[in-house]
């Protein structure tokens, strides 16, 4: 079984995306579910400030090697139709798209970029990670991921490409003491339609955890992902997380994020309350 100190950090982690090592908690398995909100505003790179919510609901499971994990979000975006949530700016061709047709919005004059608001279910997430190695003091460990961002958000509304993503990762952490480093590498397959081509691409993260106490630890980590859209940016960002145990069954997180490129938003913000059982 992993040390507690890590699975607090990796469990917290999990609830706001960060591709870092996936943890477990005993060798006969547990259950958890998951609820959160998050918020992120930026330009992008255009003209026009996009804010998005999203609103995630995850079941996982896992046992001491394995972690299983189903993510389904509902999300609202507004701004620059041009902007894909998880993605960026792109060249978006979709006449039907957010700010144009049936995507929502009002149609853009002549020479002007589209824009509108649209809300619907947003990527389901499912991934699976596997612990390749571990120390005999749980100070120490490689974990490998495989993850499939399946497109069930809708296209015409600008809330994703319409197409499947698959990506694997390969994510550590080292524990000394109070403090735990922690950070990954990764590759993601995205799928490009006939209005959005996108490219593959590889991303990293890196960051540390602090313990405060029995029930409290505080962390940053820094992410970032190459260039995936001609016409967009690579992505570089830093979130600073606060994690809080109430007992062994429910946690909660909330976290801050500044973003330093155009396929970051500018900042973010959110919390997530899971429980186990």
């Amino acid at each position: 079984m992993r040390n507690p100190q890590h699975w607090m950090i990796v469990g917290g982690l999990l609830l706001i995306g960060a591709p870092v090592a996936h943890a477990a908690t005993t060798d006969s398995g547990r259950f958890s579910l998951s609820a959160g909100a998050d918020y992120s505003s930026g330009k992008y790179g255009t003209d026009t400030t996009t804010d998005i919510w999203s609103v995630p609901v995850a079941a996982a499971y896992q046992t001491d090697r394995w972690t299983f994990k189903l993510t389904v979000p509902y999300i609202n975006i507004s701004g620059a139709g041009n902007v894909i949530p998880g993605v960026g700016k792109v060249n978006n061709g979709n006449p039907k798209g957010r700010g144009r047709g049936n995507g929502g919005g009002t149609t853009p004059a002549p020479g002007t970029a589209a824009s509108g608001s649209a809300s619907g279910l947003g990527d389901i997430t499912a991934s699976a990670g596997y612990e390749l190695f571990g120390s005999a003091d749980r100070t120490f460990g490689l974990d490998l991921t495989g993850k499939v961002k399946f497109g069930t958000a809708d296209e015409n509304k600008g809330l994703g490409t319409g197409k499947n993503d698959y990506g694997l990762s390969l994510d550590t952490y080292k524990v000394s003491g109070d403090w735990t480093a922690f950070g990954g590498v990764g590759w993601m397959k995205y799928g490009s339609s006939q209005y959005i081509q996108l490219k593959n691409g590889f991303n990293a993260n890196i960051g540390a955890d602090y313990k405060l106490g029995a029930s409290d630890n505080i962390g940053a980590y820094y992410y970032y992902r190459e260039r995936i859209a001609d016409t967009g940016a690579s992505q570089s960002e830093l979130t600073g997380y606060w994690n809080h145990k109430f007992n062994d069954s429910l946690r909660v997180q909330a976290y801050a994020l500044a973003g330093f490129a155009d396929g970051s938003p500018d900042y973010g913000a959110g919390a997530s309350l899971k429980y186990s059982f």
